[in-house]
């Protein structure tokens, strides 16, 4: 099971953007794009017969996730994420700190 997933609640904890919290959007491999995190600014060259403007744009670019944790919002802070197995036989992702279901 993975400790990341799309539209869990991150906060940056190293890098440029320490200290953002962002929703995760997309996950590639060992990397995360997150909401208004990692912003770059990307030279867009224009195609009329397409219809796209060329010009400057923000892009949101990948971010390792290592570099992320999970926000716990009962303790406000980012917190390590672990695994248990219930009774049922069902695996979920809890909180390391407080040991509530993410």
């Amino acid at each position: 099971m993975r400790k990341l997933l799309k539209g869990d609640d991150v906060i940056v904890i190293t890098g440029k953007d320490k200290g953002r919290r962002g929703t995760v959007r997309q996950i590639l491999g060992d990397k995360a794009i997150v909401d208004n995190v990692n912003m770059v600014k990307k030279h867009r060259k224009g195609n009329p017969n397409a219809g796209v403007t060329g010009g400057i744009i923000d892009k949101e670019m990948p971010i390792d996730s290592s570099n992320l944790m999970v926000f716990n919002p009962t303790t406000g802070k980012g917190d390590r994420v672990g695994v248990k197995v219930l009774d049922d036989g069902k695996k979920v992702r809890i909180f390391k700190s407080n040991g509530e279901t993410v």
